[in-house]
């Protein structure tokens, strides 16, 4: 089938594998048994992968590990059709851990991963900043959804029942604030993706939400994100404010 053939490829660009070593070291307490373990694995990398395709679309980005975003080359249609058939294709792999609770662990996962991304864009869609508790949440439900899913999965072939949110949700945080904070001051990442691609896209990230509400009588920071610039200079000069404004960029 066509269709596997290029996402595989895709695949192959995009993914860091960074939620198969969460899960690798999640396991050192799960003793979750291999071939368990393996599809888990495979799941939520699949999952992971097919959000960043349609994150692609949803953020209107340029690149994506240093190469052209998939929509560009294969069109906006085909790319949507290959993640919504890759988020099924993961539904018919948690069936086979034959776990009457799997299902709803993936279903409640998946809509969290939603609801945060909803969130986000909306927000930016409506010059609506929120408050850094606001901006928390939604993360957990962002990026710590697809974090759940793995240990969640995880959990119900081991014998360990602690509740490992609160480490989750730290983890998830953690990615997400980093990520935020690498894309306007990370020479690697604007490589990978561009020059500070969260001011383009009008996002409100944790440096620009900090930074809004340290100084709320200053429109600054909103009026260089309303105008999702493409201007080098204008981004250089926000990222130079934000750096003076806070500490998050000094």
């Amino acid at each position: 089938m066509k269709m596997y053939s290029v996402i595989y490829v895709l695949f192959k660009i995009i993914g860091k594998q960074v939620r198969t070593k969460l899960s690798q070291a999640f396991n050192h307490w799960l003793n979750v048994p291999e071939d368990k373990l393996q599809i888990i694995i495979e799941v939520t990398e699949m999952l992971h992968n097919a959000s960043l395709l349609i994150d692609d679309i949803e953020d209107n980005s340029k690149l994506r590990r240093g190469f052209p975003v998939a929509h560009s080359i294969y069109g906006i249609p085909y790319v949507i059709n290959c993640a919504n058939f890759v988020y099924f294709l993961g539904l018919q792999k948690v069936l086979t851990l034959d776990h009457p609770d799997a299902v709803k662990v993936f279903t409640s996962q998946l809509l969290e991963l939603h609801k945060g991304q909803g969130l986000d864009i909306y927000w930016r869609d409506t010059y609506t900043c929120p408050t850094e508790e606001e901006y928390k949440a939604m993360a957990l439900q962002k990026t710590g959804g697809l974090f759940g899913l793995a240990v969640g999965l995880m959990q119900l072939f081991s014998n360990y029942k602690n509740d490992l949110k609160p480490l989750l949700n730290t983890l998830g945080l953690f990615f997400q604030i980093r990520d935020d904070y690498a894309n306007l001051h990370s020479k690697e990442y604007s490589e990978n993706k561009s020059f500070c691609e969260d001011l383009t896209e009008g996002k409100f990230s944790f440096p620009t939400i900090h930074a809004i509400w340290s100084r709320p009588e200053s429109t600054q920071v909103q009026n260089i994100l309303r105008q999702r610039t493409e201007n080098v200079d204008i981004k250089k000069y926000c990222v130079h404010y934000l750096g003076v404004t806070t500490v998050l960029l000094s």
